[in-house]
């Protein structure tokens, strides 16, 4: 008789968060479903097709907070019991209540440890409350997890110092699925056109798109204008989109294009000549992995994620991304082809480490 694996991931249909996710089913779905029964707590079953999977649907899971938490630490626990696991892998951070034989949560937030300012607290309430609010979420139960899985190395050492646990694997996320053929354009800028910068992250406090901003303010006031950066955000996302565009909005040389569907953002990788990463908290970063396979310049935050994220690479340059006028030396420097890049090398990632989905399970099962 097959035993069963479930996968709980209620809140999870956009983004990164909902990638994870389908990178983990379409790994069951192919690879153990002939070993193992999968079943997947999902919000909306409709945006998965994967097969030999069954799917349990909670459409009302992100009406709020409290409706997640209760699905979490009181409805799973009797649900639990009728689906009978063997492995249940929460993947979005939080631990639930279930009768297991063995727990795993998968963590995805790097939220808990940036330390936001009583000023930046003021400027996105939403986002300082994120940030208390998984302090809490993060710590409750994770000690009754026989495996927390994060996706760096530095985030596991966070996690071993606050919550004082040692079963923590390290597992990166799947590159194998990006699309190359979607790579058209690995050239340089030609003469005459202004040179583009590309940033596509969702605004956060923690993005920094005030790098971006403020460098090309400085570029634009010496006098340099052959040049555009190119956001997403426009300004109606939230608070902290809505201050950043209003404090920008008549730097020409700024383009704030909105949030971009997938196949759109591989388009502006495409007509993009650097990226600028300034971010100052990420759990991975993935832009910085898809835009490697283009092979153009990246001018990256000088901080552990990036370090960790960026690998083995000859087109980097690192820099504080609180140093706006640095960062406008290193655009300039990359439009005139007279920066000196750094070369990137990938770290060696101690045990217990996954470097893909199957290396993950064998390590839980």
């Amino acid at each position: 008789m097959k035993k069963n694996i479930i996968i709980s991931a209620i809140n999870d249909d956009t983004g990164g968060p909902f990638s994870i996710l389908e990178d983990c089913l379409r790994y069951l779905s192919e690879n153990m479903s002939d070993k193992y029964n999968i079943i997947a707590l999902v919000h909306d079953k409709t945006l998965l097709d994967f097969k030999n999977i069954t799917y349990y649907e909670f459409k009302d899971s992100k009406k709020s907070w409290l409706r997640r938490l209760y699905y979490e630490y009181f409805y799973f626990k009797k649900f639990s019991r009728s689906l009978n696991p063997y492995l249940w892998l929460a993947i979005r951070d939080i631990t639930p209540n279930v009768e297991t034989e063995l727990l795993a949560v998968y963590c995805q937030c790097p939220a808990p440890f940036y330390n936001i300012s009583l000023k930046e607290a003021c400027r996105d309430p939403k986002f300082a409350l994120f940030v208390w609010l998984y302090n809490f979420l993060y710590g409750t139960n994770i000690k009754k997890n026989d495996f927390v899985v994060v996706q760096q190395d530095c985030m596991r050492n966070k996690f071993k110092k606050i919550f004082n646990i040692k079963n923590v694997i390290v597992a990166r996320p799947n590159h194998d699925n990006f699309d190359k053929s979607c790579i058209i354009n690995q050239k340089n800028v030609k003469d005459g056109e202004a040179f583009k910068f590309f940033y596509p992250v969702f605004p956060r406090l923690c993005k920094n798109f005030e790098a971006i901003c403020e460098a090309s303010k400085i570029l634009a006031s010496s006098g340099k204008h052959n040049f555009e950066a190119y956001l997403t955000i426009d300004g109606t996302e939230n608070r902290y989109a809505k201050s950043i565009y209003h404090r920008y909005k008549n730097v020409k040389e700024i383009k704030f294009i909105g949030l971009q569907p997938r196949g759109k953002v591989y388009e502006y990788y495409n007509e993009a000549d650097c990226m600028i990463f300034p971010s100052k908290l990420e759990t991975w970063g993935m832009p910085i992995s898809e835009f490697k396979n283009f092979k153009k310049p990246i001018l990256l935050a000088d901080l552990e994620y990036a370090h960790e994220t960026i690998g083995d690479y000859d087109k980097v340059r690192f820099f504080n991304p609180d140093d706006y006028p640095k960062l406008a030396d290193l655009m300039r420097g990359v439009m005139e082809n007279s920066i000196v890049f750094e070369t990137a090398k990938r770290r060696i990632i101690d045990q217990p480490f996954a470097s893909n989905w199957e290396e993950l399970f064998d390590k839980m099962l």
